[in-house]
């Protein structure tokens, strides 16, 4: 096992403004400034903001069974310990939580990968680069990032709301731009006829998979919830927080993308953000609007690094994971060889995908085991459990909660058979390794003594 290093608590110094912080430059990364034009070229026409209405309701829909997970057992690593503990900490819990380890080792560094390649092609505005020098550049960005996390947790706190100021100001001159000096008309009136069954059944389908990427991340106070101070109440009011205020800022950023560029043409735009600034205020405006994007991906990076450090981190001081992934700092006190691996990881991966791929292989590979298991996760909870045990209780449950699966199940098909494929194949591999190394360490279900316990239930548990 682990030295006494390797188990030490986190420490709780996190509050409801550096969790906050955290969950919307974690969501605000390059993402929406890329899949903006993406997202009109797949609806085909001025209701693309529909998909981005979508992506909103989506995730403040999945917010609220994050939200009860999350102040219900506030620890390092997030979906790794609600798996486990909804599915029995001794049977079902081993397989699911070590899926969702052996995919995060996999699909957290493409989220580096993504946010890092974006990162690179939208600089290529203000400096224009060959591929090799894109990788360059984005694989810079994950070794700058790599070394600003090695740091204490308080320090990353105050680096993180220093961000956030520049995500909310980089969005607000954009909005408020648009909005007063943009000509355009903007509605949102859905098509009739034939086409809404179109929109709705494949174009909102396939646009909402992009839009939905832009919103990932309001869950990342929950990866870091063994640091997060009276995490009960700060983990719900943070994600809210964040889902809601996200959503403002995009609906009304894309309302003013559309208002000074037509639609029309702004599908076509690798820069929308840069020459919308620019046609509003001039060649200089424009390439300090892309400077400030810039720093907003760059955010987003640190936010997303940061959380997915606490997963290896988690699962290995928990026993299920190789041991060197729970040793901590022996000074600032972060598991420091996780964040050091998936950094590495993510450097690697950013020299060799593409930005479009990378987006919907991430969904696809993360929402069945992670986003739906753990849904179907908090269903068992409440069976087993009373309704006190859980210190956020949503409205309308289970109603949200049964959303949520069906919701993610659409999503998951929305992405494709190829990307449905590369995700069931993970897990399937993910699956053949744990049963090998369960095998070899004689756990379950090659452990005698949980032989007579019910399929679902931990016999240990209530």
């Amino acid at each position: 096992m682990s030295t006494s290093t390797d188990s030490a608590p986190l420490p709780r110094r996190l509050g409801l403004l550096q969790a906050t912080a955290l969950n919307m430059i974690d969501m605000v990364g390059i993402g929406p400034f890329v899949v903006l034009p993406l997202v009109i070229q797949l609806m085909g026409g001025p209701h693309f903001l529909w998909a981005w209405i979508l992506g909103a309701v989506i995730s403040l829909i999945d917010a609220l069974v994050w939200s009860e997970l999350g102040a219900a057992y506030p620890q390092a690593g997030g979906s790794y310990n609600f798996l486990k503990i909804a599915y029995g900490e001794k049977r079902w819990g081993k397989l699911l939580s070590f899926l969702y380890v052996w995919q995060t080792m996999i699909q957290a560094p493409l989220v580096v990968a993504s946010g890092a390649i974006g990162f690179a092609q939208y600089a290529s505005y203000l400096i224009p680069f060959d591929e090799w020098q894109r990788k360059a550049v984005s694989g810079g960005v994950v070794i700058l990032i790599t070394m600003l996390l090695y740091r204490k947790i308080e320090s990353i706190g105050r680096i993180s709301i220093l961000l956030w100021v520049c995500v909310l100001a980089t969005l607000s001159w954009i909005i408020w731009g648009g909005l007063t000096g943009g000509q355009q008309t903007v509605s949102l009136a859905l098509p009739s006829g034939e086409a809404i069954s179109g929109l709705f059944g494949a174009g909102l389908g396939i646009a909402s998979v992009k839009t939905i990427y832009c919103y990932l991340g309001y869950y990342n106070v929950c990866h870091l919830g063994g640091e997060i101070r009276n995490p009960s109440r700060i983990i719900p009011i943070s994600m809210l927080i964040s889902v809601v205020g996200i959503a403002v800022l995009y609906l009304a950023m894309n309302w003013s993308v559309v208002k000074v560029i037509p639609w029309q043409e702004a599908q076509h735009s690798e820069f929308i953000i840069s020459a919308v600034i620019e046609r509003l205020y001039g060649t200089r405006a424009g390439s300090i609007a892309t400077f400030m994007v810039l720093i907003v991906a760059f955010s987003s990076l640190f936010a997303v690094l940061l959380g997915y450090s606490r997963v290896p981190y988690a699962a290995a001081a928990d026993g299920q994971f190789f041991p060197i992934f729970a040793k901590l700092h022996p000074t600032r006190h972060f598991p420091y060889i996780s964040l050091l691996f998936l950094g590495a990881l993510g450097f690697g991966f950013s020299l060799l995908f593409r930005l479009s791929d990378v987006i919907t292989a991430i969904l696809a590979m993360r929402i069945v085991v992670q986003f739906i298991g753990q849904a179907i996760g908090l269903l068992l909870l409440h069976r087993r459990k009373q309704t006190g045990s859980f210190p956020f209780r949503m409205p309308l449950y289970p109603l949200p909660v049964l959303l949520v699966i069906g919701i993610w199940t659409f999503i998951f098909i929305s992405t494709g058979q190829a990307f449905m494929l590369s995700g069931l194949t993970v897990i399937g591999l993910g699956i053949v390794v744990y049963l090998i190394t369960a095998r070899i360490r004689k756990q379950w279900p090659f452990d005698a003594a949980s032989q007579s316990a019910s399929p679902l239930v931990d016999p240990a548990e209530p």
